[in-house]
């Protein structure tokens, strides 16, 4: 893959990020704020409902991979957003304990750390990998 494909693919996966990130942010506040879910159950909850967008847009649009069966994609990518959630809720826990910020402020940076770190990588070279184009000479 080229250079600037690369970027391009690297640019539409951050916008697949902050769709789903500020769907599971929004519904993160509206459980704890509104429901009054401590913050680390309703970061599970968000990450599951923005999860499910994530998953769809870097099918379809960022890696382009909906020839690939659903069904090997998905399962490696529930995996993928169970570490994610775990990461992201004790990671919020950890910071928002130990630098005694709120756990909107501290959500946001477990998040981006989270999103390039891991989710982005496993993403791109493990659930929504291609396989390499084998292409076969014949010899006469």
């Amino acid at each position: 893959m080229s250079k600037i494909k690369s970027i391009f693919e690297f640019a539409k996966a951050q916008v697949s990020a902050c769709t789903g990130g500020l769907l599971d942010y929004s519904v993160m506040i509206l459980c704890t704020e509104l429901l009054h879910i401590h913050y680390t159950i309703s970061i599970a909850i968000g990450g599951i409902i923005g999860a499910v967008a994530n998953f769809s847009i870097n099918r379809y649009w960022t890696f382009g991979a909906s020839q690939s069966p659903v069904g090997n994609q998905l399962t490696k990518f529930i995996f993928v957003v169970a570490g994610s959630i775990t990461l992201k809720s004790s990671g919020t826990y950890l910071f928002t304990n130990w630098l005694n910020l709120d756990y909107k402020l501290t959500r946001i940076m477990v998040d981006i750390i989270v999103s390039l770190g891991f989710n982005y990588v496993l993403q791109k070279y493990w659930v929504f990998r291609k396989p390499p184009i084998q292409e076969f000479e014949q010899l006469d």
